[in-house]
């Protein structure tokens, strides 16, 4: 009876045990859920309505950072949540120096703004203040720079191509050129990336108005006296050809001012020998 009986007062004394355990169990559970709960609110609730902690900017060193941030649309008050990233692209977008900008959220309080830089495709002059001054033009035919130091000037017209022939009007950082010219600033571009040696040969490219509309171009190669005349796109194909002509009549002694390349094929005509 007594073995029974301590049998017995054993097994409610494991009940008790195991009671009380699982009685901890649920509490730490419970304070488990409660913290998770809390840091998921502080988490998904409350910092993305926080203001941004970090904000970076990369791309075109020299902008200052006030300036890209003011232009951004960014106040104090912005944060994940209310931060309209396309509207903030197309506002920097708008800036004379910047081609391109991706504006990145990234959860729950950074901001990352990616900018990407004019560059030259072509020089050009235009009058200021009285005085001839280079002009530079990216690939949409935007001014993003006037004027360069002699050293400066020197080593940027040795690698882009002259044009001239532009006119301009109310010359400003910002100012595009009509939307006619962007297929040959784009020609250039493909050139002078796939090709450069090709643009080099050609000291100046003159846009020559057409008498009723669009525009046709007047090539000036770098060692030879001779114009070279094209419709309103380049090439390389065309380029090549244009050399190899010139090659060709150097070393046959053909004697031309000019060659016309508009349909295709070289058409020129031979300079009459002057009388005595």
């Amino acid at each position: 009876m007594m073995s029974s009986d301590y049998i017995y007062a054993e097994e409610q004394a494991g009940a008790a045990a195991h009671s009380r355990m699982d009685k901890i169990l649920k509490r730490v559970l419970i304070l488990l859920a409660v913290v998770l709960g809390v840091e998921l609110v502080w988490l998904f609730g409350i910092t993305p309505c926080m203001p941004f902690s970090k904000i970076e900017i990369s791309g075109i060193p020299d902008l200052d950072r006030a300036l890209v941030i003011a232009q951004a649309g960014i106040t104090p008050e912005s944060t994940f949540i209310n931060m309209n990233a396309g509207k903030a692209e197309q506002a920097l977008e708008s800036l004379y120096m910047v081609e391109s900008a991706v504006v990145h959220k990234r959860f729950p309080d950074t901001l990352r703004i990616t900018l990407t830089p004019r560059t030259a495709v072509a020089l050009a002059f235009a009058e200021v203040n009285g005085r001839l001054t280079p002009v530079f033009l990216d690939r949409h035919g935007v001014v993003f720079k006037i004027g360069a130091h002699d050293r400066e000037l020197k080593n940027l017209a040795s690698s882009l191509p002259i044009i001239s022939g532009l006119v301009f009007e109310n010359l400003n950082l910002g100012t595009r050129l009509p939307a006619l010219f962007k297929g040959f600033l784009g020609d250039l571009e493909r050139i002078s990336l796939n090709n450069p040696g090709l643009l080099s040969a050609i000291s100046e490219i003159r846009v020559q108005k057409k008498l009723y509309d669009g525009f046709e171009l007047v090539l000036y190669p770098a060692h030879t006296p001779v114009r070279l005349r094209v419709g309103n796109e380049l090439n390389e194909d065309m380029l090549r050809y244009m050399m190899l002509v010139i090659d060709v009549f150097d070393r046959q002694g053909v004697d031309t001012e000019e060659i016309d390349f508009r349909t295709g094929t070289a058409a020129f005509k031979v300079k009459e020998a002057s009388s005595g």
